[in-house]
């Protein structure tokens, strides 16, 4: 497994297992609502800063399907609909109804000891596999030979079987009813960009919140390409005064953007991918493999359960995705996609709650396809500082080999990382800025990897409720519940010849 040169690798040392950092428990009672205890609220999973502030994340949430004014409108919607209030993170909405929870345990961690520091762990019967630490912010783990060759051409045949999608959709009647909405003005959406409050917009600001465009991955280039188009930069230095921002009409943003398609080289993910079904009655496989990842875990067979299924993606030559969270804070305004049904709320916005990523690769790549980890082990993090002059550590596209850690795919390793840093109680905290990765260019041959998310919810009781009601319609409907797996089931006896 390859790294950047710039991260060390201490000594290594053994132990015959893993040590799991498990708090003392301090449960939900039962027939708690969330909010009756301080545990179980949802709490604003981002420290008080600018940078994380309630308003910034809802920018960068939903850039995955507006544009830029469609956000911002959004954004100072909420504003204004709390009364003009800070847009800080505030006390958490109430859901409107009971909610019956059962106690939950605390949530298992791996401590990484130092990076380098391996120990070995039996996750296979007669196998001893060895875990090592990458980073400790984040908390990164590789383990070699977690799978086989043969699970490996299995999950890649059983994903062609059932056909991969193109992962990234472009935006197209979201636009439009978001416009619709809210009307904002030009002088709030400048305060709201201009980080440094220095009257100024710089191209880094600009590119900060408008990372995803279109769908496109911005960059300066592409920032100033639109303003010499809109004539919004009369003297072309890429800074925007307030009077010249307050001169570019919005329209003309708009149509410009619709007017520009995206190739697949710019947009943020260059990628097709499936969803295999891993519960009861899949390919002996797929459940050996969820088996595996339950031991691992030290997680509790109902949150791994319930979580998302295995994720397959294909990067094809020129393939990649720009540095990304795979997990997101949870605010009043947004809640947890896989709660969302039990909730009992209603909200705009929803976001994953993942607590863990267990990355899968399942070939090995000619050159290129390295996931990279651009800060970590930093001493520090801040957002705005990932944009410096023309080098931009989220572009997995230009920069991946300025990134601090880089993760070379080898068949069958494993790489697994916690995408929240813990509360001291035993249940989630803040997002862990640290986990920011990305798939590196493909510059030859394709990828293939897998992913399985372990999913919870930041509110303690409403991920109890979430694992009650699925128990039982998991009794009740049995695999009725489960139509939609109906064709991963069809290919349960499959096999590959090698």
């Amino acid at each position: 497994m390859a790294a950047a040169a710039t991260v060390p690798r201490p000594g290594a040392g053994e132990a015959l297992s893993p040590q799991w950092a498990s708090p003392e428990p301090r449960g939900v009672a039962v027939g708690a609502r969330p909010g009756d205890d301080e545990d179980s609220t949802v709490r604003p999973l981002c420290k008080p800063r600018g940078i994380c502030s309630r308003a910034y994340f809802l920018v960068l949430m939903v850039f995955v399907h507006l544009y830029l004014g469609n956000v911002l409108a959004l954004l100072l919607f909420v504003h204004y609909s709390n009364g003009g209030e800070s847009t800080e993170p505030g006390p958490p909405r109430r859901p409107s109804g009971p909610l019956s929870a059962p106690t939950l345990g605390p949530l298992t961690r791996l401590e990484g000891i130092k990076v380098g520091y391996e120990r070995k762990v039996q996750l296979v019967t007669g196998k001893d596999h060895v875990i090592r630490t990458l980073s400790l912010k984040p908390l990164l783990f590789e383990i070699p030979g977690f799978l086989s060759d043969e699970e490996c051409r299995l999950i890649i045949y059983l994903a062609q079987m059932k056909g991969l999608q193109r992962s990234q959709i472009l935006p197209t009647e979201e636009y439009e009813e978001a416009m619709s909405t809210v009307q904002v003005s030009q002088l709030d959406l400048f305060r709201l960009l201009d980080q440094n409050h220095d009257g100024l917009l710089q191209l880094r600001e600009v590119l900060a919140q408008t990372r995803l465009g279109n769908g496109r991955w911005m960059t300066p280039e592409n920032i100033q390409e639109m303003y010499s188009a809109i004539k919004a930069d009369p003297n072309g230095d890429g800074v925007l005064s307030l009077q010249e921002f307050s001169n570019m009409d919005l329209r003309d943003f708009h149509m410009y953007m619709r007017s520009h398609k995206a190739e697949s080289s710019e947009l943020v993910r260059n990628s097709h991918h499936t969803w295999l079904y891993q519960g009861e009655g899949a390919h002996h496989v797929m459940r050996a493999i969820r088996q595996r990842v339950l031991r691992l875990t030290r997680l509790s067979p109902e949150i791994v359960e319930f979580s998302e299924p295995l994720q397959v993606v294909r990067y094809g030559e020129g393939g990649h995705y720009h540095a990304h969270v795979d997990s997101g804070p949870v605010y009043p305004e947004t809640i947890c996609s896989h709660t969302k049904l039990v909730a009992n709320e209603s909200v705009p916005f929803e976001t994953s709650c993942r607590y863990m990523t267990v990355l899968f690769y399942l070939n090995n790549v000619t050159a290129g396809g390295e996931t990279v980890f651009p800060v970590a082990d930093n001493r520090t993090y801040d957002e705005m500082s990932l944009i410096q002059d023309d080098v931009d550590l989220r572009d997995t596209r230009r920069h991946c080999d300025k990134g601090n850690l880089r993760v070379k795919p080898r068949q069958g390793t494993a790489v697994f990382w916690y995408n929240y840093l813990p509360d001291g109680q035993g249940w989630v905290g803040d997002v862990d800025d640290y986990s920011l990765h990305g798939g590196c260019l493909v510059t030859r041959g394709t990828k293939w990897i897998a992913n399985n998310w372990i999913n919870v919810d930041p509110s303690r009781a409403r991920q109890a409720v979430f694992q009650q009601e699925m128990a039982r319609l998991s009794r009740e409907d049995g695999a009725d519940a489960q139509r939609e797996w109906a064709l991963d089931r069809a290919y349960r006896d499959a096999r590959v010849e090698l």
